[in-house]
């Protein structure tokens, strides 16, 4: 199968690093003319018909009775309102021209909800409840609304917090890295970090004419994390 999105446009949200950056590049590879966007036009620089990609999104370990209502609503604003207020302007033009793919990068934490940050998991969970409604609207055209829900991987904000933990414990970033997999993720048949690549190589199928007929799809790059045969 050779996936061709020449002549398309797309819009990948948080696309300056880790698992964004690395949809922008599996995008343009095929042909795809990708825009990119960060908060910061140095990051933005050295990144460097309708298709777009809800990248954006942040997490934070936390105890739950340590997490402030604030917290709760910036991770609630930008994990699952940004990509609403994407939806809404880009949506009703891919509906009037007949052709679009929307992709919501949400995570396995949307089934597992982890113990260390319930309020991530929450935001990730409401993503998915977002992407199926959103798929609904589309039906009978040549629209489609999926999510793909990675599981621990090794972008740029994980490599800073698995640095932050190695240094406290003696231990280098890859022993870090093991060692939170089987301590976090003892159900992961992957048993290590997924690579930024691999979450991609999901989102461009997602974002093909040949993934026509997936719409309103969890598409799990969890590396086997959640134990459910559906």
């Amino acid at each position: 199968m050779k996936i061709e999105l020449s002549g398309k446009l797309a819009l990948v949200t948080g696309s300056t690093g880790g698992i964004g950056k690395a949809i922008v590049k599996g995008l343009a590879a095929t042909g795809a003319q990708v825009v990119i966007n960060g908060r910061r036009q140095q990051s933005v620089d050295n990144a460097m018909r309708w298709t777009f990609v809800n990248n954006a999104g942040v997490f934070e370990p936390k105890s739950f009775f340590e997490i402030p209502d604030e917290d709760w609503l910036r991770l609630f604003q930008i994990n699952v309102l940004a990509g609403v207020r994407l939806s809404r302007a880009y949506m009703r033009a891919m509906l009037s021209r007949n052709w679009g793919r929307i992709v919501f990068i949400s995570s396995e934490s949307a089934l597992n909800i982890p113990k260390e940050m319930i309020h991530y998991g929450f935001t990730k969970a409401g993503e998915l409840a977002v992407a199926r409604g959103l798929a609904q609207l589309t039906a009978g055209t040549a629209v489609t609304v999926n999510s793909v829900l990675p599981g621990p991987t090794r972008s740029d904000g994980v490599e800073a917090f698995l640095a932050k933990m190695a240094e406290r414990s003696g231990k280098s970033v890859n022993e870090m890295a093991a060692d939170f997999v089987k301590e976090y993720r003892p159900t992961s048949l992957l048993q290590r970090f997924a690579r930024v690549e691999e979450v991609a190589n999901m989102v461009v199928y997602a974002a093909s004419k040949e993934a026509s007929a997936t719409n309103g799809a969890a598409l799990r790059v969890d590396g086997g994390i959640v134990q459910t045969i559906v």
